[in-house]
Parts: structure tokens; sequence; C-alpha cells
């Protein structure tokens, strides 16, 4: 299980940056974004789901309330842990790259943080082919991407470019996709891959993946500050909002200014 992850990606995760990062402002609107599509790709409870990254179980835990049975893969022992104690969830350290799982295994996967945390392409089609060789034919793989312009957006959002050693980061983002946070700054994400909207797809269907589509989680309402906050503080506001999203979910033009991109694909049924 050593080198799963790298030493800083996953002191980034002990200091728990998961724990909490889903339940309000622009975290919360990713987590119902992100159920949206769930509800609406993945085959009907009680399925099996593999959910691999799923960290603290932010997934995990609703899934198994909805009846899916599900099993949680993850290289850091603090995510397991936790997500393990969640009532109808199991969880096991693994690595995306090497599943601890049997061939058509699982009705559906979910494939998230691993796609940006390996940062060579070889390794995230191989993170694909074994999503791939754990569902069964015909069954769904469900993989999440950072936007290649997050960081680009983010700074302004929060502020950081205030701070000068934020900009290098930004402009190698840019550049070939590699955020690394060299300065080390607990409050920025750490390393890790940025996709430009095209990649995913692309990467899906090398490792043999069908059918794949691509969506924007957040589109660009990330960014709209306290009016998110005001939006998501109104359930019927949140329901507009989220309306609304689902009908330019598959606008190749906004695919950039989401945080986060939803690829949808299909093992090829014989």
């Amino acid at each position: 299980m050593v080198g799963m992850v790298s030493p800083e990606i996953l002191e980034y995760y002990e200091r728990g940056g998961e724990r909490l990062r889903l339940t309000a402002g622009t975290g919360r609107l990713e987590f119902l974004r992100t159920w949206d599509v769930l509800t609406r790709v993945l085959p009907p409870a009680p399925a099996r789901i593999v959910d691999v990254g799923g960290a603290t179980g932010s997934y995990a835990g609703p899934l198994a309330e909805a009846g899916y049975a599900v099993r949680v893969i993850d290289p850091v022992p603090d995510h397991v842990a936790a997500a393990d104690a969640l009532p109808g969830v199991t969880a096991v350290l693994g690595d995306a790259r090497h599943l601890p799982e049997p061939d058509a295994s699982a009705d559906a996967v979910r494939l998230f943080g691993p796609l940006y945390h390996l940062p060579e392409r070889a390794d995230r089609v191989t993170a694909w082919r074994e999503a791939a060789r754990v569902v069964r034919p015909g069954g769904v793989v469900a993989g999440a991407v950072i936007s290649r312009f997050a960081s680009l957006f983010d700074g302004v959002v929060k502020g950081y470019y205030a701070e000068p050693e934020f900009v290098p980061v930004v402009q190698r983002a840019l550049r070939d996709g590699v955020h690394r946070d060299d300065a080390a700054q607990s409050r920025w994400f750490t390393s890790a891959y940025f996709h430009r909207p095209d990649e995913p797809a692309a990467e899906a269907t090398d490792a043999g993946l069908g059918g794949v589509r691509t969506v924007a989680v957040e589109g660009p309402m990330w960014m709209t500050g306290t009016r998110l906050t005001e939006f998501l503080a109104d359930e019927r506001l949140t329901g507009i909002m989220l309306d609304m999203l689902r009908r330019v979910e598959d606008e190749p033009s906004l695919l950039g200014a989401s945080s986060h991109l939803l690829i949808i694909a299909h093992r090829p049924a014989p």
C-alpha cells in the first residue's frame, strides 16, 4: 500500500480536508449537483456500487441510506476508518490502479478523487480501465475531475491573488494542468491534475469505455459568492438553481467555467 499517494497529498487529507468540504458554500453546490446527476445515471437500488476514492463517505453514506450496497476503496487510512463506520458501507485501503475487486463485481463504479491525484495520463487511463474491469457489462462508471481553470477562478473567489505565491501556482496549472502547492499553504488545495474539458472523455474512451458524456457540475454558479449562500439557504431558490444547471449541464461553452466535471461512461455489453 506504500506509495499509493504522495506524502503531501496524504498529509492534506489527514488534516481533514474532506470531512466538511461538501457541507456549505461551493462544496454544498458541488454535492447537490453531483447527487442530482448520480440519481439519474445510477442503476436502481439495491445495486452494488464500488466507490473508488470515496474518502470519508460523503456520498457512500447517502447512497447506503438510499438502499445501495456500497464499498469504499481509498488510499487514506483515516478515510477508510470513517467510511467503514457508516451504516451499510464497507471500506478498505486500495489504489485506483489496482482495485481489490473481482471482475464484473459491481453494478456501478464511482471514480472521483483518483482522477485528479494521478498526474500522469497513463495512470489515469489505468484507473479508468480498472473501473471498467470491475463494473459489469452495461454498468456505469462515473468519474469526476477538476477543471483546468479552477484555480484561476478560485484565486478571485477566495482572494488568493493577494498572496504572490499563488500566482505561479495558477500559471503552471494553466500551462500543463499540474497544480502544485510548493508554498505548502494549508488553505490551498494539494497537488493535483486539472483537466481541460475534452481530456477526461478521451481517457475514458482509451480505457475501453463507451457512451461517454461530460457534464458541468457547478457551472459558473460557484463563483457567485454571497449570492450562492443566499440561494442555498432557501429551498425554493436552491431548487430553481439546480433545475437551471441541469438544463445547461451539457452545454460545451460552459464546461470550462465549472470547477468540477463529471464524466459518465458505460462498459460495453457483449
